[in-house]
């Protein structure tokens, strides 16, 4: 299961990280990071369901309401400063395992 989440959270680093971060922040979406989690936490009930390391040292994580489903992606700058960079509905846990190494599947 963390070998999923971790090749999700890679996956998703290198999607969020192709929005800028000068991008990101001319739209006002970033803050510090305990004004974001806080924020996440109180409005949304969210809290961190993954996490890795993107370029640059940028952590992105993965925050979730198991209750409302609600989700969001977050990229963290050395700086400390913490940006939005997706939302969504809808979010479920996997656990799905890799196909063995020679199946088609």
């Amino acid at each position: 299961m963390k070998k999923t989440l971790l090749t999700l959270t890679s996956s998703l680093s290198i999607l969020a990280l192709s929005a800028t971060l000068t991008h990101a922040q001319s739209l006002r979406h970033c803050a510090k990071r305990d004004t974001v989690v806080e924020r996440l936490a109180e409005k949304y009930g969210e809290s961190r369901q993954a996490l890795g390391l993107g370029t640059q040292g940028a952590v992105v994580e993965i925050f979730a309401s198991e209750s409302s489903g609600s989700w969001t992606i977050t990229v963290t700058m050395p700086n400390g400063s913490t940006c939005l960079m997706a939302t969504g509905q809808a979010y479920e846990e996997l656990a799905e395992v890799l196909p063995k190494e020679g199946d088609d599947a």
